[in-house]
């Protein structure tokens, strides 16, 4: 019999008077109160105990809220009734983490970077100048992102990347603010600053030795030129792991473009595996590398004045054809739906097409369409009312596509460009996901030959495949070229002093 047994819920000390609860356990497992036994039913004791009931009750649930986000992604991720409402996990996203104390140091002055270039340039130049401010002992103010180059997005920081996390995230390592603190805001306004683009592919000695003691001597310091100012190799191991940090975990996306990435993964997973193509064929790519094959007159003509219209555009006169057979032109559509086919992939694979508006339009995508019938964008997937906020900025969406590009269960881009080279380190960092690294200088090669009836297609086809089986994103070690950093492996495309490695070792390619 469990009739009888009591529990006491508390007791008044100071007159003697016990409030006693009594419950009976049911067949369901559930407890029933029975009746409630008061010595004196004193209303204003009554309201007491119900509103010290309601205090316990909302503490419970406040702490276990606390422990869900902390743990959440360990311990609370079966109770998604109420504690989430996602449907996807992306696993790029980093986990909350406890945050690190503060670190405390002696501030040697306030450094305030202009990043230059598209979303993933300034993604790479953004984690480089943490590590900067960090070994120099500065204050990082919040990057200010480019909004002068072709894209014209006037996208700030906080409205691509979660600025919260960025800050407290790294807060164990440097000290970063939103804005300079007013007196030094005034001495910026009155011109007391120096601002310099500094050198690139630098060491840190460089700016131990040059920059330090320009912060040291004028307080504040602008660097207005961000894009590949640190070296690939030959830092302290800290700095490359700070490097890391900074770029898988510090760097997250708000929380508006998470939720579209998720949309788009669960769209996309739902149906099945999906490669992601990222396509980089659009026309201030072609503008600004002068590969013009495939395209018209009247198009050459428009790429060509486009080249001429940017003057940091150092390049001019450009050979394309020789530029292509060099392996430096992205490929084609046309190109890309033959190494597609020819690598094996299915006709009916569902692609995810990363890119902006495709050169040419539809009269070039349509050999790559009758290809791949299953070819998908962004465009196709959400709601023009899921894309208003981020329509007309273009880092915002590359942001997406990049979401998207980690997730895929394979990614080929068609050019070494910036997303290209980051989404591939990421991905290695993920767990060495299979990332596709095609060789165009091969590859137009024997595009051309199997055009001109040289080449059969079963020669062309077991060719390619033979040739790429180990251009999958498995580990290798960096090359390093000593003295021609633009020519070696850049640092974000393999960290290989972050990544946890499978049982393959690591090789030198």
């Amino acid at each position: 019999m469990l009739e009888g047994k009591y529990v006491k819920m508390w007791k008044t000390e100071d007159s003697g008077e016990e409030w006693e609860m009594k419950l009976k356990l049911c067949g369901s497992g559930k407890f029933k109160k029975l009746r409630t036994s008061v010595v004196s039913r004193s209303p204003v004791k009554l309201w007491t105990m119900r509103a010290i009931t309601t205090v316990l009750l909302w503490t419970f649930v406040v702490h276990l809220m606390s422990l869900g986000e902390t743990w959440g992604p360990r311990l609370l991720k079966s109770w998604t009734s109420c504690l989430s409402h996602q449907d996807v996990e992306l696993t790029s996203v980093p986990d909350n983490i406890i945050l690190p104390s503060k670190r405390d140091y002696k501030n040697n002055g306030y450094l305030i970077v202009s990043c230059n270039g598209g979303l993933n340039q300034m993604r790479a130049a953004i984690c480089d100048m943490v590590a900067i401010a960090r070994y120099l002992n500065v204050t990082l103010i919040v990057p200010e992102l480019d909004k002068t180059s072709f894209w014209n997005d006037t996208s700030e920081f906080q409205d691509i990347f979660d600025v919260h996390h960025f800050i407290t995230s790294l807060r164990g390592e440097v000290r970063i603010l939103k804005e300079l603190p007013p007196r030094l805001k005034t001495r910026v306004e009155l011109g007391l600053f120096y601002s310099l683009p500094p050198v690139s592919w630098s060491n840190i000695s460089y700016y131990t030795h040059q920059i330090l003691p320009l912060l040291q001597k004028f307080k504040v310091v602008h660097l207005n030129k961000t894009d590949a100012r640190l070296a690939n190799n030959g830092l302290p191991l800290e700095i490359q792991k700070l490097r890391c940090r900074v770029n898988f975990n510090a760097l997250k996306f708000t929380s508006k473009i998470e939720e579209l990435g998720r949309k788009v993964v669960k769209i996309l997973r739902e149906r099945g595996p999906f490669l992601v193509l990222h396509l980089r064929y659009e026309m201030d790519m072609l503008a600004f590398s002068g590969c013009t094959h495939g395209c018209n007159g009247e198009e050459v003509e428009k790429l060509t004045r486009m080249r001429y219209a940017y003057p940091w555009w150092k390049e001019k006169v450009i050979n394309s054809e020789m530029k292509r057979k060099e392996g430096l032109c992205p490929l084609t559509p046309e190109e890309t739906a033959l190494v597609l086919t020819a690598l094996g992939i299915d006709r009916n694979a569902q692609i995810y097409i990363a890119a902006g508006e495709i050169y040419g339009g539809e009269r070039r995508m349509k050999t790559l369409e009758a290809a791949f019938p299953n070819l998908v964008r962004k465009e196709d997937l959400l709601e023009p009312s899921d894309l208003n906020f981020i329509q007309n900025h273009s880092s915002q969406m590359a942001a997406l596509d990049y979401l998207v590009s980690l997730e895929s269960d394979i990614f080929v881009p068609t050019y070494d460009g910036n997303m290209a080279k980051v989404v591939e380190g990421h991905r290695r960092f993920l767990g060495f996901k299979k990332t596709s690294l095609l060789d165009r200088k091969l590859l137009v090669g024997l595009i051309d030959q199997y055009n001109k009836g040289s080449l059969s297609w079963d020669e062309f086809s077991s060719t390619v495949k033979e040739t790429h089986a180990d251009r999958m994103g498995s580990p290798k070690m960096r090359v390093v070229i000593p003295d021609k950093p633009k020519d070696e492996d850049y640092f974000y495309s393999n960290p290989q002093e972050c990544l946890q490695l499978l049982d393959e070792p690591l090789r030198s390619t």
